[in-house]
């Protein structure tokens, strides 16, 4: 193995093993910033002396004891200094010594220590977009350019968010804890948030050589699954598990065997998972029995109950996403949104109407990047016959897809464009 195999193999380890890794850390030593530096500490390890000793058969488990004997060596530097240490460090090095379950008989209403951790970032006394910022990037794995694709913004004002949440919680003392009660819920709608922007990433990739995450999409599932547990009477946590079900219904159709994407009017219907679409209308049926049908996330899920109750791509409630996504975009002010409601209105009203919204989001600064700005107008103009535009928009936006697979499309789409007559 050439030393560059063994980079590329240690950070695929990485992105899958690094929330874990933080997680155990941040448990065992109750400071979250303390446990991303030592995880970090024990990847620079792997890149140390992987490149020479071969990657381990089980790397999860090195990466794991690498972190661990780190967080040991720090507990027994501080024992002269704080007597709760010397305490936390023996009981620690016994219960290694028994191989125990870290996981097992949590203390706490949330039962899930990942979850715990994403709560814990989201402390109120940091700004609303840090949170979810430093919970992405520190616990989830994300790297900065995929919040900042995310949030729409520049990646140097990801990293600003990042080291100034962890200089707070550092320096303001605050604990690996678990919310209860009130304090709970006023953490909620910045996890809800971070749950949404995982899953997100894992159903269309930001960057890499494939279109879909599929293990962000299932770990996004299982904690929004977890919140509607610990959440029962709140809409929006329903709502947010309605539309990560029902959107993860059409995983199996959304690529072909090689890999390239099928969009949504394509896509062979009959390999969507009819288990996930009723759980997610019993989702849905859920935020509507607790009043919280006009919530940002309750939204969402109803327009993509509308494709998922349609038997065949025209049988598509149109005027009906329109005017869901007409509510949603007053209630977020989101150019994004509007983007999305200019597709739909496309689709209802034909694409001239379409386009003066798509025109009218031209000069809008947080699309300005945004590559499914120029593939939207591709599309319409195609669908006017205005193809040399066309090939131009979808050139534009193939050069600013950060995803292989979808540059591809979007290269195909021009070249088929520029042959049309």
């Amino acid at each position: 193995m050439t030393a560059a195999d063994a980079h590329r193999a240690i950070l695929a380890v990485w992105r899958i093993e690094q929330p874990l890794l933080i997680t155990s850390l941040a448990r065992m030593l109750r400071d979250v910033p303390l446990a991303e530096e030592l995880t970090q500490e024990a990847l620079l390890a792997a890149l140390e002396r992987w490149p020479e000793t071969g990657v381990p058969e089980r790397p999860g488990a090195w990466l794991m004891a690498a972190a661990r004997r780190r967080a040991f060596d720090h507990l027994r530097r501080r024992r002269m200094l704080d007597r709760k240490h010397e305490v936390i460090a023996r009981d620690l090095e016994e219960e290694q010594q028994a191989m125990p379950d870290f996981d097992s008989a949590l203390d706490d209403d949330i039962g899930d220590e990942l979850l715990r951790l994403v709560f814990t970032a989201c402390h109120p006394l940091l700004p609303r977009q840090a949170r979810a910022a430093l919970a992405l990037r520190m616990i989830c794995g994300l790297t900065t350019e995929e919040i900042a694709r995310a949030f729409l913004v520049p990646e140097a004002t990801v990293a600003q968010r990042i080291v100034r949440a962890k200089r707070t919680l550092s320096e303001s003392g605050l604990a690996y804890e678990t919310p209860r009660g009130e304090e709970l819920s006023q953490r909620l709608s910045s996890v809800l948030e971070v749950v949404y922007l995982i899953f997100n990433e894992g159903y269309t990739a930001a960057r890499g050589e494939d279109w879909m995450r599929p293990q962000l999409c299932d770990e996004a599932l299982r904690l929004g699954r977890v919140l509607a547990s610990i959440a029962p009477q709140e809409p929006e946590a329903h709502g947010l598990l309605a539309l990560m079900e029902l959107n993860a219904s059409r995983r199996a159709a959304r690529t072909d065997t090689a890999g390239d994407p099928i969009l949504l009017l394509d896509q062979d219907r009959r390999r969507w998972n009819q288990l996930q679409i009723r759980r997610g209308m019993r989702a849905l049926g859920r935020v509507q029995a607790l009043g919280g049908a006009g919530g940002v996330y309750a939204l969402q899920a109803a327009i993509v109950a509308c494709h998922a109750q349609a038997g065949t791509a025209t049988e598509t409630d149109w005027p009906r996403i329109v005017e869901l996504y007409t509510t949603l975009a007053a209630l977020t002010r989101s150019p994004v949104i509007e983007l999305n409601r200019a597709v739909a209105v496309g689709m209802a009203q034909g694409p001239e109407a379409a386009l003066a919204i798509v025109d009218g989001l031209a000069d809008e600064p947080a699309l300005r990047s945004y590559h499914l700005l120029p593939s939207v107008r591709g599309d319409l103009l195609r669908k006017l016959g205005r193809n040399g535009e066309a090939r131009t928009a979808f050139e534009a936006a193939a050069a600013q897809a950060g995803n292989r697979r979808e540059r591809d499309l979007l290269l195909r789409r021009a070249a088929e464009a520029a042959a049309a007559p």
